[in-house]
C-alpha cells in the first residue's frame, strides 16, 4: 500500500512537471508569434531559457554566424554579470511580480532608452573567427544536437576564449540550423546557482532549440523581405522610403530621451557633367563607389540612404551640430581624396539638427536641404549648417 502511494505521488509529480513544460512551450510559442523582428525573437528565446516561468537557467547567450566576414559574433545575452547583480535582479522580479510577458516587454524599453544591461553589452562585444581557433564554438556548428559540456569535456576546452571570457563551468551549447546551415549558437548555464544540469534539462533544452529554429527561420525570411523592399538596388543603401520611416523613429526617440540628433543632405557636385561625358553606366559605377566611401566614413549608428539621383541623406542619432559637422568634414574630405574611375569628385553638405533648428520632420528636412543649396551657391565642396 505504501509503495502504491509513493508511486502515485511520483506519477502526480511527473504529470505536474509535464503540464508545466507544455504550458511553458505554449506561452513561448504564443510570444514568438507576436513579432517577426530578429532581435525581438532572440530576446523572447533567451527570456524563455532564463525566466523562472521558463527553463530557469541563469544565463542565455546567442551568437550568430557571419559567413561573409568569417566570424562568429556575440548577438545577445540575458543574465547577470555576477552573484550580487543576480540577486538584485531576482529580488526585483519577485517584488514586482513580473511574469514572462512583463520580462519580454522590458526589451522594448531597453531598445527605446538605448541603455543595455552590462551582460548584454559584454556578449555583443565578443567576436571569434569562423575556424578551428574558436574551439567549442566552431566544433558545435557541425552538431545537430546540444552538447553538455562539463568534467573532462570542459577540461579539454578550458583555455578556449569563450570559456574564459564568459567564465563557463558547466553549460549546454547548441547550433541552430536553418535550411541545412548552422546560422546561430545558443549557450545556457547556471553560473550563479551552480545548479547541476540534469538529463531532463538537456531534453527540455533540446525541445526548446527545435522550437527556436522555426521562429528564427520565420524572422530571417521576414527581415530579408523587409531589407529588399527598403534597399536601393544600385547602391545597396537604404532607399528614400526607409529614410522617411527611420527619421520619424529617430525624432520620436530623441524627444523621449531629451537629446539632440542631426541629419545631413549630401549631394555630388557636377555629377550631371560626368554622366553626360562618360555615360550612365560609368555614372552608376561612380555612384556605387561613392556610396561605399560615404558608408565607410559614417559611424556604425548612422543611417545612410540614397535620397534620389546623386543625392544622399544621413541620419545622425544623438549628435549635436559640432559632432555632425566633424562627421560631415570627414565625409567631404574622404570623397575629395579618393580617385574614382580616373576622376576626382566632391560633395556639398547641408546639416540641420533637431530640436535646435526644427521641431518636426518636415522642417528638419527642409532646413538641411536649404543648407545644402547654400553650400552649392557658395561654390560647392563645402558644408553649411542650418
Amino acid at each position: 500500500m505504501e509503495n502504491e502511494i509513493i508511486q502515485i505521488e511520483a506519477l502526480k509529480e511527473e504529470i505536474e512537471k509535464l503540464r508545466s513544460q507544455f504550458y511553458i512551450f505554449y506561452e513561448l510559442t504564443k510570444a514568438m508569434r507576436t513579432t517577426l523582428r530578429f532581435d525581438e525573437v532572440v530576446y523572447i528565446i533567451l527570456t524563455g531559457l532564463t525566466a523562472h516561468q521558463g527553463l530557469a537557467f541563469n544565463r542565455g547567450i546567442l551568437f550568430v554566424v557571419d559567413e561573409a566576414n568569417k566570424k562568429i559574433n556575440g548577438f545577445m545575452g540575458i543574465g547577470p554579470m555576477d552573484n550580487r547583480e543576480a540577486h538584485g535582479i531576482w529580488q526585483h522580479i519577485e517584488k514586482e511580480n513580473k511574469d514572462l510577458y512583463d520580462l519580454i516587454k522590458n526589451y522594448r524599453r531597453v531598445k527605446e532608452d538605448n541603455i543595455k544591461p552590462k551582460f548584454m553589452e559584454l556578449v555583443e562585444s565578443l567576436s571569434f573567427p569562423l575556424s578551428n581557433e574558436s574551439g567549442i564554438l566552431f566544433d558545435v556548428l557541425i552538431e545537430k544536437s546540444p552538447l553538455h559540456i562539463k568534467g573532462e569535456k570542459l577540461e579539454k576546452f578550458k583555455n578556449n576564449g569563450i570559456i574564459t571570457q564568459l567564465q563557463l563551468k558547466e553549460f549546454l551549447i547548441s547550433s541552430l540550423w536553418i535550411k541545412d546551415k548552422p546560422e546561430a549558437i545558443i549557450i545556457v548555464d547556471n553560473c550563479v546557482t551552480q545548479k547541476p544540469i540534469s538529463e531532463e534539462d538537456v531534453r527540455i533544452f533540446n525541445m526548446f532549440v527545435e522550437q527556436a529554429m522555426g521562429a528564427v527561420e520565420n524572422s530571417q525570411e521576414f527581415e530579408d523581405t523587409l531589407i529588399k523592399a527598403h534597399t536601393d538596388s544600385l547602391t545597396g543603401l537604404w532607399n528614400h522610403g526607409y529614410f522617411q520611416y527611420k527619421l520619424d523613429e529617430e525624432i520620436e526617440k530623441t524627444k523621449t530621451q531629451g537629446k539632440t540628433m542631426s541629419m545631413m543632405m549630401v549631394d555630388l557636385d557636377n555629377f550631371k557633367k560626368f554622366n553626360d561625358t562618360f555615360g550612365h553606366i560609368q555614372g552608376d559605377s561612380a555612384l556605387k563607389k561613392i556610396s561605399e566611401i560615404l558608408k565607410e566614413s559614417s559611424r556604425k549608428a548612422d543611417i545612410l540612404c540614397r535620397y534620389g539621383g546623386e543625392e544622399f541623406s544621413l541620419i545622425v542619432p544623438t549628435a549635436g551640430k559640432d559632432e555632425a559637422l566633424n562627421l560631415a568634414e570627414r565625409i567631404r574630405k574622404s570623397v575629395q581624396d579618393k580617385e574614382i574611375l580616373g576622376n576626382r569628385f566632391t560633395v556639398s553638405i547641408g546639416i540641420a539638427s533637431f530640436p535646435i533648428d526644427a521641431g518636426d520632420k518636415r522642417t528638419l528636412v527642409r532646413k538641411s536641404d536649404e543648407a545644402l543649396y547654400e553650400a552649392k551657391k557658395r561654390g560647392k565642396n563645402q558644408i553649411v549648417l542650418a
